[in-house]
């Protein structure tokens, strides 16, 4: 009700104001003051434009003098700037003339750098062409046996192996509170009084004691041990028949030698690589003159050590076979003057038999363990075992070697040095282990995973510095790795692979040492027996006592 009558109000206030308005402009007093007010305003306006138009005319006359004095400077300047112009033009000209002359120079030059750059290039060539020559000798001459497979006998500058014992600065010798190792009395042959000083038998204060001070001199005497048969010869007057008892079979000849003297001729020549010569001079010289053994019978020791063997050696053949890892390597040897090989077989445990072949490869493998082998196979890099068998192991002993090579004629990559420190690592783990304990698979993983991100750092460092053309055993070495790396890590996943081929290398040890006492074998047959022989003395030498007695009873 209140808002009601407050609009009314001002409505009714307004419509007075318009009321009185509207009165103003009946009367004409509103309009009166409307027009004076007009007047009033048009007669400012008309004073401020009279008053704008003096400030133009006043600006007009002033531009006008601007100009005038700015036309002068102008006048003066492009005569300045036309002296300038003609200086500089003829300076130019010059400038242009030695430019022309400087062409003339630098194209002269230029030709000159080009037959240089094109001189350098032939040296920088010739240089990279000889240091890689020179880097491929170096490595040929570091060959050893420490980064390669190249025995130490065969090393240019064999080095003087260390140790890793530190000195003490004890002396040698037995340390005080070891017990010490005596040697071992001997059953006397002969015994030998030893008589008092005179003055002590002289003197009746000394008293004969139980103690009785007992020393050996221990020696031994070779000798000739005849057994001489005799037999009866019966004659028949009536028939003319003469008649005697049987000889035993050790006494079919007039002159027989038994398995004794075979055993020690035998074992001389070939187990400890004595020459057939220096074998028969020994044992005249042992016997005072008495036995001296003829070439030939000592040569056909061999064949009669293999033939009587034949049954042992086909079944160690089986138990080699039947093995489930089994180490095979070969070596060269020489045979008529020219190269055959000795592949070598044996297992973890040291069954080992050896093989004359006159090839390698595929054809000398005929024959041997490893044609038919099914089991686990430990070897060397030799792409032809990797045919045979159900698994490989290569030999990391070997790839250290090749990696030190790496080191040794790549120094600036770091993959072979990570690699060498990692197959360290991972051997030293699995030779920690107690006998019948398993890697950790965590453990096994992580040495994967470490071994590819090694082989990945590889593969980036020969990509952005290529391998040389005079080098490529270290990049070689890197696809080998990456490619067969199951075959590098084998051992760590089955605890009866060894890690090396180390058993397989000392048994060929035996064979070339008498490869080099033999330097060349004449027969191919007494080749085969040799390693025949070889294969029997490594089995008899774990089983038995007495090695000499097992080969009397076999040459008997």
């Amino acid at each position: 009700m209140n808002h009601s009558f407050e609009y009314i109000s001002n409505l009714q206030y307004c419509l007075k104001a318009a009321e009185k308005q509207l009165e103003a402009f009946r009367s004409g007093e509103k309009y009166v003051r409307m027009t004076q007010e007009h007047q009033k305003s048009v007669r400012a306006y008309e004073q401020q434009i009279r008053k704008l138009k003096r400030e133009l005319e006043r600006a007009h006359r002033e531009i006008i003098a601007v100009r005038n004095m700015w036309f002068e400077v102008f006048e003066d300047l492009e005569a300045e700037w036309k002296r300038e112009r003609n200086r500089l033009e003829h300076q130019l000209k010059k400038m242009e003339e030695r430019a022309v002359r400087a062409e003339a120079q630098r194209d002269a030059a230029r030709e000159k750098v080009t037959k240089q750059r094109q001189r350098i290039y032939e040296l920088e060539t010739e240089l990279e062409e000889e240091k890689g020559k020179n880097l491929k000798l170096t490595a040929q001459l570091n060959y050893d046996y420490e980064n390669s497979s190249l025995p130490s006998s065969m090393a240019v500058e064999r080095k003087k192996i260390p140790n890793s014992r530190e000195k003490t600065g004890r002396r040698p010798g037995g340390q005080p509170g070891h017990a010490g190792h005596s040697r071992r009395k001997q059953t006397a042959t002969e015994i030998i009084r030893i008589q008092p000083p005179q003055e002590v038998l002289e003197d009746p204060d000394f008293k004969k004691t139980k103690k009785t001070i007992i020393r050996q001199a221990v020696g031994i005497k070779v000798s000739a041990m005849v057994r001489e048969y005799h037999a009866d010869v019966y004659y028949n007057s009536k028939t003319g028949e003469r008649c005697y008892g049987a000889f035993p079979v050790e006494a079919a000849h007039d002159v027989n030698y038994d398995g004794s003297i075979k055993a020690f001729l035998y074992l001389l020549n070939t187990d400890c690589c004595v020459s057939i010569d220096k074998c028969s001079k020994f044992l005249s010289d042992l016997t005072d003159g008495k036995l001296k053994i003829s070439k030939g019978m000592i040569n056909g020791l061999g064949k009669e050590f293999a033939e009587n063997t034949e049954k042992e050696q086909k079944e160690l053949f089986r138990r080699i076979l039947s093995s489930p890892v089994m180490h095979t390597d070969c070596t060269n040897a020489r045979i008529h003057g020219e190269s055959a090989y000795v592949f070598v077989c044996c297992t973890p445990a040291g069954e080992t038999m050896y093989f004359s072949r006159p090839k390698k490869g595929h054809e000398g493998v005929k024959g041997t363990v490893t044609e038919d082998y099914q089991g686990i196979l430990v070897h060397d890099h030799e792409s032809t075992f990797y045919k045979y068998g159900s698994d490989h192991q290569e030999c990391m002993a070997h790839v250290q070697r090749y990696l030190k090579d790496s080191i040794a004629n790549e120094p600036e990559r770091t993959w072979n040095k990570q690699m060498h420190s990692l197959i360290q690592e991972m051997i030293h783990y699995r030779n920690s282990l107690e006998a019948g304990g398993e890697c950790e698979e965590s453990v096994v993983s992580r040495y994967e995973e470490r071994y590819r991100e090694v082989i990945e750092k590889a593969k980036e460092e020969y990509e952005s510095v290529p391998a040389s053309d005079y080098y490529r055993d270290g990049y070689n070495l890197y696809l080998r790795m990456d490619r067969q790396m199951r075959n590098h890590l084998l051992s760590l996943h089955d605890m009866r692979v060894p890690a090396s081929n180390n058993a397989a290398e000392r048994n060929l040890r035996n064979y070339k040492r008498k490869q080099k006492q033999a330097v060349t074998f004449r027969s191919d047959q007494n080749h085969d027996y040799l390693c025949k022989g070889m294969s029997m003395l490594v089995v008899m030498r774990q089983n038995e006592q007495n090695l000499f007695d097992r080969v009397s009873r076999i040459l008997d």
